[in-house]
């Protein structure tokens, strides 16, 4: 009985597997298509942010630049997988696109949608991003995330590291969200 159990497991997890990437790749066919709709999105998810999280708009004063991510759909059920596209924007302006891409394995069950904003507050850390075309989430500069206690009390005089994602728009239900081991990766033109 235990063989067949396992058995079970394996076949729900490989055809969940398939049915993320399927979506995954379906979504981001969609959304590189269609730059401009993408841009506004990240525009709007960008203000909204900055309305409401005093810290995101303290940072954004002093931020180098900040790459918005307005859509990121994660999903799984003990293997994982997140993806989303997003805009690169340097004094207001369109200074690239780039996508997220990540995998986990472990307890794990659910498919969520959110977004985040990573701040990029120094030329070392915007560098590691634009001269690599792309990063690591975790290697390289350091990322803070930033969570709605430290969200009170961040300001620019606190603020001393190299970048500050803030996660926001959450839908779903899946445990936990972590930018740890996230790619992200410079779009093509």
């Amino acid at each position: 009985m235990h063989a067949r159990f396992v058995s079970q497991i394996s076949r729900i997890t490989r055809s969940l597997l398939i049915a993320i990437t399927m979506a995954l790749l379906t979504t981001t066919g969609a959304i590189a298509a269609d730059r401009s709709a993408l841009e506004r999105s990240a525009r709007s998810a960008y203000q909204k942010l900055i309305d409401k999280v005093p810290a995101a708009k303290a940072l954004s004063g002093d931020a180098l630049a900040v790459l918005v991510f307005p859509k990121i759909t994660k999903a799984g059920l003990v293997i994982g997988g997140q993806y989303g596209d997003g805009v690169l924007f340097k004094g207001g302006k369109v200074a690239g696109y780039y996508n997220t891409a990540g995998a986990s394995y472990g307890l794990q069950a659910g498919a969520q949608r959110y977004g985040y904003a990573m701040f990029f507050m120094n030329e070392r850390a915007l560098n590691a991003l634009t001269a690599n075309e792309g990063f690591e989430v975790g290697v390289g500069p350091s990322v803070v995330v930033v969570d709605q206690g430290m969200g009170k009390s961040l300001t620019t005089t606190t603020a001393n590291d190299d970048i500050y994602a803030f996660i926001f728009s959450q839908k779903g239900l899946m445990a936990g969200i972590g930018l740890q081991g996230n790619k992200v990766t410079k779009l093509k033109p």
